[in-house]
Formats: structure tokens, sequence, C-alpha cells
């Protein structure tokens, strides 16, 4: 052989070398910095041994795409080749989408359907020099030292690869039915169990209960799901019916019916086989039929869903209605034996007694609010009350529980044979009433003199009306839609500032009978900045902001007209005892998600770019529904001395942001609040952030989600806090976020500072 290869000639050895190099590359050695991954061009990475890739596929006959990792062996067939890790949770791609590894070391996802980068690896200033897709089927991205600086095995998607570490507060969640992200985590819980959970609150499955803390849950390539201390030593296992047995590929997947399954690949049948699921009987997984609906079992054993409020009327439609709670013509209890109702969110609102089964239905039918009961009978009596509209539980032929369900009895029928009863015969004597007349007449003197003053202010309402309009009559909105007011108007709007509703803040009426929030601010601003700034705010239309509707720039005076909101701001809101108690958990997270959308729209959705500059609880107004609105917006550049650059206003506006969501949640204002509540919340009791005054209680998931997304918003280090949409999209449930850490130091390598 070394004969041959010195006979041959050096350009085509050459050539050979430039061969094998380049399958080298596209088979899954270091990608460099600047290499694109994009829908038109097909291209994939591939790790060496080929069983997995990662790019672009299409996931439907549609000309839609996923972004991820999936199997890639030729063993499998390309419709079982399952993606394995995603990038954007799920998120479905445009044909002109594409990923890149930029030089300054970031993987960067565009999405051509919205325009916008969908995903980051956000590893900017981490030193990154390459990527590469290992056998395991983890992306990785390499410092110069070959070091992992970013690994797709830290935030999975719902699927755990072998060899997969999965640790405290990692979380696994399901696929979703629809655009809504699942309701279905793994967890894994600061004293280290694995739990399954729906809303994060109720967990319905759990694992074992190790003595040790600080364990990581781990896929044996032999078919087996255990729980390792530091040192790598089993401390809990459980195996897949084919544990030991020559298998290639395995994989953990929290399914989308809410159970966790250990697949593994079977070439005889060329198909994923589940080995091992955490939950036995599907009925067993809490709210497996949706948030209305009963789980039974048909001839042949597969799970089906009931509606437990059977329609007379409406039997035809798929939906399941829920009665009204006050039925006009009473209420009787629908029966169902061997059935037995979950406790459903929120947890406070069911009630449970130890009654008999006749009182324990009694006390539902006899309670307005209370839409179904559960009554155990195996000895315990124990009956649950449950008082939401969401009922859900299972049947079974092997359960002793007994459930009622509320439904409206039918109006009565009316008996044609029922006689009415005979008028009373009339009295036809006719006697002359003097006190009758005289209090007739005193009445009708009355309504003429009630008459008259009601003409006489109808007058004067008009006249002043009529005055107004007449004092307005020159004033029209101008090319922006923006009415423009002399100093005059706005006196005459406010009764001369009589109603101040805050800082610098009036109430004012207009001529239509408009309420408006008048602002007085600072007089020395230049005129031309004043009217640039105005007119681009006056530009600005979103539902959760505050609509510009006139201004005043006269000499020395500057005001802005707002359209009035009426519950005044967030501020009062939290601080006042009273008022407090409205703002439930759903609607402050509902706050915390209106503003978010709204500096996202500021962000990235207006003409030119635009900061906030001041966002804090006392610019967030509530409307009649106690829905939020940002107010002042922009203002920032017109009084701001010195203007600041884009990038640094909107990293003002996140943390800002994340500041407010820490008040909003905690109802506290003292200032170390954001180590106080990261203490806790890593600690494992998030719950002692929440404020005691919401009624009600909240749900867990949720504030798992903000408290993570408020960390993140104010890191010291500006680099590493998320761009507002990313920040909506977790506060939707549509992005899953990684742990943050501490937020006041910088974690990782960062750029050296730029020498003067």
């Amino acid at each position: 052989m070394p004969e041959l290869v010195e006979h041959l000639p050096k350009s085509y050895l050459l050539l050979c070398i430039f061969v094998v190099f380049l399958l080298h590359t596209l088979s899954g050695a270091e990608i460099p910095l600047g290499s694109k991954l994009s829908v038109a061009d097909e291209n994939i990475w591939i790790s060496p041994n080929g069983d997995f890739a990662f790019g672009f596929f299409n996931c439907s006959d549609q000309p839609n795409y996923s972004f991820g990792i999936r199997f890639n062996s030729k063993s499998i067939p390309l419709d079982q080749q399952l993606l394995v890790w995603s990038a954007a949770d799920g998120l479905i791609l445009g044909n002109d989408s594409y990923a890149q590894l930029t030089q300054d070391g970031e993987l960067v996802l565009f999405d051509s359907l919205k325009g916008v980068t969908a995903w980051t690896s956000k590893t900017r200033q981490l030193s990154v020099v390459s990527a590469a897709l290992n056998d395991n089927g983890n992306l990785v991205l390499l410092n110069q030292e070959k070091h992992i600086v970013w690994q797709s095995f830290d935030s999975p998607s719902d699927i755990l690869l072998p060899v997969q570490n999965f640790s405290t507060f990692q979380t696994l969640r399901a696929a979703s039915r629809n655009s809504v992200s699942s309701y279905y985590t793994l967890f894994m819980s600061a004293s280290s169990q694995l739990q399954l959970r729906w809303e994060s609150h109720v967990t319905y499955w759990t694992s074992g209960s190790p003595s040790s803390s600080n364990l990581s849950a781990f896929i044996t390539s032999d078919g087996a799901l255990q729980l390792r201390d530091q040192n790598l030593k089993p401390v809990w296992s459980l195996y897949g019916q084919d544990h030991n047995d020559s298998v290639n590929y395995r994989f953990l997947r929290l399914d989308v019916d809410g159970n966790l399954r250990l697949y593994s690949w079977v070439e005889e049948s060329m198909s994923w086989r589940s080995v091992w699921q955490a939950v036995e009987n599907q009925c067993d997984v809490f709210a497996t039929c949706g948030q209305r609906g009963i789980c039974v079992f048909n001839e042949s054993g597969f799970p089906e869903c009931e509606c437990p409020f059977k329609q007379q009327t409406n039997e035809s439609t798929s939906r399941c209605f829920i009665p009204n709670h006050r039925c006009a013509s009473g209420s009787n209890m629908q029966h169902y034996k061997h059935t037995s109702l979950h406790g459903m969110y929120p947890p406070t609102d069911d009630v449970v007694a130890k009654v008999s089964l006749e009182k324990c239905k009694n006390l539902c039918q006899n309670d307005l609010t209370c839409t179904a009961a559960t009554f155990t009978n195996d000895g315990t009596a124990r009956c649950l009350i449950k008082r939401t509209p969401y009922v859900t539980g299972y049947s079974d032929p092997s359960l002793s529980s007994v459930s009622y369900v509320k439904m409206c009895a039918d109006p009565l029928a009316v008996n044609p044979n029922l006689s009415l009863p005979s008028p009373p015969p009339l009295n036809r004597s006719h006697k002359f009433c003097f006190p009758c007349l005289i209090g007739a007449a005193s009445g009708v003197f009355v309504v003429f003199v009630l008459v008259q003053l009601a003409l006489g202010f109808w007058f004067y309402r008009r006249r002043n009306l009529d005055r107004k309009k007449a004092a307005f009559a020159h004033t029209s909105p101008n090319s922006n839609g923006l009415i423009v007011l002399s100093f005059s108007e706005i006196e005459e709007l406010t009764e001369n500032f009589k109603y101040q509703i805050g800082p610098k803040m009036f109430k004012g009426v207009l001529p239509n009978r408009k309420q408006v929030a008048i602002k007085d601010v600072d007089a020395s601003i230049e005129e031309r900045k004043y009217r640039c700034v105005v007119a681009k705010i006056g530009n600005i239309h979103h539902k959760s902001l505050v609509k510009l509707q006139g201004y005043c720039c006269e000499l020395d005076h500057r005001f802005l007209v707002y359209e009035y909101v009426k519950n005044g701001s967030l501020e009062k809101y939290i601080e006042d005892v009273k008022l407090c108690k409205k703002l439930t958990w759903g609607k402050r997270f509902d706050i915390c998600l209106s503003v978010a959308r709204a500096i996202c729209y500021l962000h990235t959705s207006c003409r030119e770019f635009m900061s906030h500059g001041n966002l804090k609880c006392e610019n967030v107004v509530l409307d009649e529904n106690l829905e939020a609105k940002v107010t002042e917006f922009g203002l920032g550049n017109i009084v701001s001395k010195a203007s600041c650059s884009s990038c640094s206003s909107a990293e003002r506006d996140v943390e800002d942001f994340g500041k407010m969501v820490l008040v909003l949640v905690s109802g506290c204002r003292v200032g170390d609040l954001c180590e106080w509540a990261y203490e806790e919340w890593l600690q494992g009791h998030p719950e002692n952030v929440v404020d005691r005054k919401i009624i009600g209680g909240f749900i867990a998931q949720e504030l798992e989600r903000a408290l993570r997304i408020a960390f993140w918003c104010v890191q010291t280090d500006e680099r590493r806090r998320p761009p507002m949409r990313e920040v909506v999209k977790v506060l939707e449930g549509t992005l899953s976020v990684d742990p943050p850490p501490p937020p006041f130091a910088c974690q990782g390598p960062l750029d050296d500072e730029e020498e003067p």
C-alpha cells in the first residue's frame, strides 16, 4: 500500500485529503463562526455518528418549519425522526427563515413569518469561537479552550436523551394541542423529587423520596431512569420493560396527554414503543379531559371523555356548557356513581366536609355557588364541595365515590286543564272622596314645580355648553389628529386646574363632555423639540398605551392632553389597603402582560424606536375593568437634557419593567426587594414573595414565569437583559426561560473594557 501511495499524483492526494476534510466538516465537526442554516438552502448540521441533525424541518404538508435537533439515523424512517429539542418551543417558522452563528458568537434564529428575531443563545459576550453537534444529540457552543459555554441540554423542551442531566428547577413542558403553551410540566423540586404538575400547583405524580439533596435525573443507555447524587451514584431508579436489552435509541418524553413515558426504538416494527409510563391509569392524570370532562374507559380499554353537564336541549353540540349558578327554575343534582372529581384551581374555592352522602348532596344544592360535589364512600365521609366552573375527574367501576353535578331544572309546563280563578266582582257604588281630590291637586303642583326646575337647569347647562363650543370653535385636530390648544383653553377645560389627579396632572372636560387628563410638563423645553416629540407620540396607537389627544405649546406653557382613564394609577391600588383587594392574582398577572406588550410595541413596532424612560407603577393607569394602560411614554425624549442611545434606553425600560413586576407581585417597595425575592425563590419558597393581601390565591406556574423573567430583567449586566419581545413570550407561556443567576452579580466572562 505505501508503494501505491508513492506512485499517486500529488494533486490526487491533495484532492483526497480535501474530500476527507470536507466530509468530516459536514458530518459534525466544529462549526465555525459565520455558518448559516436556512430553509431555502435545505442545509443541516449533523453529528459525527449521523444519529442527530440540527436545522429546519418541515412539520406538516404546509410550508411551515420547526427549528431544532431531531433523530437522523438511516435506520429510522423519516416520519419517525422525532424532534428532540426545539430552539423556540415549537414555534412555526416561514419558508424564508434562517439561523446563523454570528461573528459575535451568538446563535440567532430569524423568523420570516413575523420578520423578527425569534430566538438567540445570548452568548455574544461569552467568547464563542465555534459550535458542534455531539453524538449524544447535544448542541454546544465552545470557547477558545474548547470549554462548553452554552448547550442545548441545559434547556430541554419535552424530551430527555440518555446521559442528559435534568437538575433542580429545570422543567420539561409537554407539547401543546393548540397555540397556547401546555399546562403539563415535569419539574425537579428543591427536595430532589421528580414531579408531574398541572399548572405547576397541582402535583399528580411524584418519584421516590431519596434522602439526598442536589440530585439530578438521568436516562441510562440500558433503559433506566435514575436520580443520581453529585458523585453520579444512583440513589433511586426505575426500569423500563426492555431494561438491559440491546436498544439503539431511547428517550424520555412528557407527552401531550400529561403522562411521562420512556420510549425505545424497535427495529422489527420500525416504530417507537413505550416501555414505561409514570401514571399507569391515564384517567389519574389530572385534567386529562381538560377543564370540564370526566374520563372513562371504553370497551377497548382506551380513555374517553364525557361532559358532566349533559345538555337535554343541545346534545349535538361539541362544547361542554356550564349551567348558570343562579337557576331561574331551581336546580337538581345529576347523579354519577363510581365517579370522583378532582380538586380544581383555585384550591381555596373547594370546601371539604365530613358529612353523610345525602347531606353532601344537599350542601351543594343549597349553595348558590356550588357547581359539583364528590362524596368519598369509603368510610371517611369526605365531601368535596366545588365552587368553580372547572369540573374534571374520572369514572371507574372500582371507585366507591359518588359525585353530583348541579343542573338547572326545566321550567314547569303550563297545564291547560287548570282553570284561572274568576276575577272579583266590580264594586259599582260611587262615593265622592274630598281628601283624594286634595292629594291629587298637590301631586300635580309638585310635578309642575319639578318640571320647571328641570327645564331651567337644562337651559343653563345648554348655555354653558354653547359658550364653551364657541370658545373652542377655532380648535380642530392637526395632521396628526392632535388638538392644539391655547393656555386659556387649558384653563377653561380644567376650571383653572381645580381637580388634581396626580403630580402635575389635572382632570378636564372637553366641549363634547369627554373627560381628559392634562399633564403640565417642563415649560423650559425648546419649542421645536417639543412639537417634534409630541408629533411622534401622537402617531402611536396601542390598546395598552394611553392615547395622546392634544397639546398646548404657547410661550412658556407646555401641556399634554391624554385620554382620561377612570381608576387612576396602579400605585394607588397597590398602596391602598382596600383597593389592593381588587387586584387579584389574575389581574396582577394580566397587568404585567399588558405593560410588557405595550413596551414591546414601543420598542419594535413604531416607525422609530421609542423608549418609555420612566416606567413605574405611577405611570400605569387602570380603566373601569382594571385593564392596564401605560402613560407618559416618550417624555424622557423631551425632558432629558442628554439623549441616550436606543440600546441603553431599551435596557433601562427592561430593568424598570422587572422592578415593576416584583413590586406588583409582592406589594412591597423595600430597597432590597430584588435580593430578598431572589433568595426566597432560590430556596424553593416563591410563595413567600406573593403579596399576602391577594384574595383567592395565585397560580404557581404564572408566579414562576413572572419571577424568572423579572430576575433576568434586573440583571446588573445590562447585556444579559432580555428584549421585551422575549419577555412577552415568557409571560404568555409560549417561551420557556432558564433559571436566572443572581440579579446583582455578573456571571461568565465579559469583554474587556475598551481603552479611552
